[in-house]
């Protein structure tokens, strides 16, 4: 009997847990059943796939190459399961999002809205992540689409560009001058007292290297690990300014973006997929409307 499903994801957890008891736990199985399963896929194969001999179990030279492939042919199984239930009406369907959370503070609710207004019928599943974990969720096929900043990106990985996202200053609208818009010297930036995201986000790696070439280090009073604790702190507290998309703005009228001179450099955001993968309806629709979405928004070409 060749080997079933079952025998490669037994296979896989017991190359993953290093251990077969710990494996059974995982798979809700007894470790005798485990281990007798495992023998009977070598059976099959007709080589040993897993080295008992140390004190940790671990896959074969052997072992290892098959593995992989099992990996595969589960994530090719899953795409085919999910290609047969997607329907090209809409009327159903499924969708895995991820994006990084600058996106989530600006960018998320207007393209839930369209996405729920104009396909009821799918359901969509958000997760809010770092760029290099999206891309790794997209390459296992445990996300469908991303949302995150051009750059090389690891093979496998296309993207295609959405908008140029602009970052200023931003602080309450009631700040003497900001009306007007001037274009404040990056210089003043050292007498501002400023609230900024948590180091780690990328977002704020892109501001301290602004800072570092211009040679100026504004004094920071508070930082955030979220931008909406950033956007409450400012529009409370008028002393304090922060650094975030011009985009955050639009959905925020107490808040005002100050350019700065000279301007931050722009970023561009683009949507991410597996290049090899299946593409559902839903994930067709959602590209096109996404597109739609940050034209409509007047978003800055990228």
């Amino acid at each position: 009997m060749g080997p079933e499903l079952r025998h490669l994801r037994y296979l896989i957890a017991v190359a993953e847990q290093g251990n077969f008891t710990r494996a059974a736990e995982v798979l809700c199985i007894s470790q005798p059943t485990l281990s007798q399963q495992i023998k009977q896929l070598e059976r099959a194969v007709g080589v040993q796939l897993i080295d008992r001999s140390g004190r940790s179990v671990r896959p074969t030279d052997a072992g290892e190459a098959y593995v992989h492939y099992a990996r595969r042919a589960l994530r090719e199984l899953a795409a085919a399961d999910r290609a047969v239930l997607d329907v090209a009406d809409l009327s159903r369907g499924h969708l895995r999002l991820a994006m990084t959370p600058t996106f989530t503070a600006y960018l998320l609710g207007p393209l839930v809205r369209e996405l729920h207004e104009g396909f009821p019928g799918v359901t969509l599943e958000v997760s809010e992540m770092a760029q290099d974990r999206i891309e790794a969720g997209l390459l296992a096929d445990e996300l469908d689409l991303g949302i995150a900043f051009e750059r090389p990106h690891p093979p496998g990985i296309a993207a295609t560009a959405l908008f140029a996202e602009t970052l200023s200053l931003v602080a309450t609208a009631d700040r003497p001058g900001a009306r007007e818009r001037r274009p404040m010297p990056v210089q003043q930036l050292a007498e501002q007292q400023l609230a900024l995201l948590s180091a780690g986000f990328a977002t704020r790696g892109h501001i301290d290297a602004y800072f570092a070439r211009h040679r100026v280090s504004p004094p920071i009073a508070v930082e955030a690990n979220t931008i909406q604790a950033l956007t409450e702190i400012v529009r409370r507290t008028p002393a304090l300014a922060t650094v975030l998309p011009d985009a955050i703005t639009d959905d925020h009228p107490h808040l005002t973006p100050l350019p700065l001179d000279p301007p931050l450099p722009t970023r561009v955001a683009a949507l991410l997929r597996r290049d090899s993968a299946y593409q559902s309806a839903a994930a067709r629709a959602f590209t096109r409307l996404a597109g739609h979405v940050v034209r409509d928004r007047g978003y800055a070409p990228a």
